[in-house]
């Protein structure tokens, strides 16, 4: 047997009862056809994408079952002729959940492989001598930039005085090539 999913919207002014009643319908004959229902959610009334059959709303109902496929055409028979329905989709479910278990087994797999990291308790921690500085080395991502440490500033009137002398050996500089010639 294969797993679907029925999802279909009701009107949105058919009483509770009576999707309730529809609903015990669809298990019943689920049921009575060598089926299972796994689960049947009310979703409640929702804004439909577009206008279907004059209605803006209506009441979603999702019924995930296994069954054989002539059970399935008839549950899309009883939906295509019941006046309540709006709309209905039927879909095979069976493929993705074995995908599913699938990447779990592969992912247990991978998981097994991987070598337990060792943890060492906090007391050994504290009384091995550390090699090396808290956090990340200098120059990795995550790590504190170097202070960069200035020479200190000279005062203005220090600063003005050097800017002289400066510029007077340049001006030396300049004159004596030319009082060589």
């Amino acid at each position: 047997m294969r797993v679907y999913e029925e999802l279909f919207i009701v009107k949105p002014d058919t009483p509770e009862e009576e999707v309730d009643a529809y609903i015990g319908q669809i298990k019943d004959l689920i049921t009575s056809g060598k089926g299972t229902v796994e689960k049947a959610d009310k979703w409640g009334v929702r804004k439909l994408a577009y206008r279907v059959q004059k209605f803006n709303e209506g009441l979603y109902v999702l019924i995930q079952f296994s069954a054989p496929s002539e059970l399935v055409k008839e549950v899309e028979r009883r939906m295509r002729v019941t006046d309540t329905v709006i709309k209905f989709i039927t879909v095979r479910i069976d493929e993705k959940l074995k995908k599913i278990a699938k990447r779990k087994v592969h992912r247990d797999k991978r998981a097994a492989r991987r070598p337990a990291v060792p943890v060492a308790p906090p007391a050994m921690l504290a009384q091995q001598p550390s090699e090396h500085p808290a956090g990340p080395a200098p120059g990795m991502p995550g790590a504190p930039k170097p202070l960069e440490v200035k020479p200190p500033e000279p005062a203005p009137a220090e600063a003005a005085a050097a800017e002289n002398k400066s510029n007077e050996s340049k001006a030396v500089e300049v004159a004596e090539p030319k009082a060589a010639e």
